[in-house]
């Protein structure tokens, strides 16, 4: 039994598959606690292996994305290997990336969210690998991000505003973030379309 927030189709809003339409698995609990964080860590319902594969596949996306909270709490190669198997589809995670993940995963997001100068060089951050690192601009030095040891020379670089719901913050935030991206290109930008869209 895995516990489960919510299983929901929808377009992928943030990062390199964005506008990719996807199943989005998002698990409950976390290992961190972030002020920006947008789970109810304590909802969710347990459900087996079997109900998640129907709830996937009620859908005809090529991706599913495991998120949460942290859903490497919950995630082993078996589920990984059956998921590939009764769907047929991609599978994508996104992760704070302290803790090993399981073979086979297509597409790994590490969204660092404590400090940086806590991760360089530290057993914090236990994933091997990124396809992407993707950071919540809070005004903190970028610099390190570039020395994360799951960082490769093929890993994409994102940065992506901290979303608030009060509007004059929200904006501000966001000219931040394109200021930084200008002033170094080795990022790429990151807007929560979905939010922008009104679609979950």
């Amino acid at each position: 039994m895995r516990k489960i927030n919510e299983i929901f189709y929808s377009l992928q809003g943030e990062g390199h598959h964005t506008g990719y339409p996807s199943v989005f698995v998002r698990f409950s609990g976390c290992n961190l606690q972030c002020p920006f964080c947008d789970t109810r860590h304590n909802e969710g319902v347990a459900m087996t292996d079997t109900d998640i594969v129907h709830a996937i596949n009620l859908y005809k996306a090529d991706w599913v994305v495991l998120t949460g909270g942290e859903p490497s709490l919950w995630i082993d190669n078996d589920f990984i290997r059956l998921i590939h198997q009764a769907t047929g589809k991609r599978i994508a995670i996104e992760t704070n990336g302290t803790r090993p993940l399981p073979d086979g995963i297509d597409w790994v997001t590490v969204s660092p969210k404590t400090g940086i100068s806590d991760m360089i060089g530290d057993p914090c951050i236990r994933v091997s690998h990124a396809d992407e690192i993707k950071v919540v601009d809070v005004g903190q030095d970028l610099e390190g991000y570039f020395e994360l040891p799951c960082r490769s020379d093929t890993t994409l670089m994102y940065l992506q505003p901290c979303y608030v719901s009060d509007e004059r913050t929200r904006t501000s935030n966001t000219l931040r973030t394109v200021r930084r991206v200008l002033q170094d290109p080795r990022w790429t930008l990151s807007l929560q379309i979905h939010r922008y869209l009104g679609i979950p």
